[in-house]
């Protein structure tokens, strides 16, 4: 493993712990874009393996989606958490007016958790 996608799963996971501490903490609308990053992170690790890398949140999307779930390397349910979880950064992130109920980020941590598990295997880490 590249120093790099090392240094991205480590981002994931000190992501996560960000996220579990502003759940704690009361602050759900902060905790969702943060589990959300944690995945982002991860997802970023697994393309830059194959050497390639995108600086757009869509595009890191489509290639994760377009490179694992499409092909039959993951199964596709991580590419829809990595998309759900974005629509929740969004909320969390931009709409003034709606806020993230505790069983939405409850749901939101156990994608992210299963997904770090997913991208760790993947990448052969511990």
């Amino acid at each position: 493993m590249s120093p790099e996608v090392g240094a991205l799963l480590r981002k994931a996971r000190d992501s996560l712990t960000a996220a579990e501490i502003l759940r704690r903490e009361g602050y759900l609308d902060f905790a969702a874009p943060r589990a959300y990053y944690a995945m982002f992170y991860a997802a970023q690790a697994m393309l830059l393996q194959r050497d390639l890398s995108f600086s757009k949140h869509s595009a890191v999307i489509a290639a994760f989606g377009r490179e694992f779930a499409k092909t039959g390397a993951i199964d596709s349910k991580y590419h829809r958490y990595l998309i759900d979880a974005q629509d929740f950064r969004n909320l969390g992130d931009y709409d003034l007016g709606a806020s993230i109920t505790p069983e939405q980020v409850d749901a939101i941590f156990m994608w992210t958790r299963e997904f770090l598990i997913m991208a760790e295997e993947h990448l052969g880490a511990s």
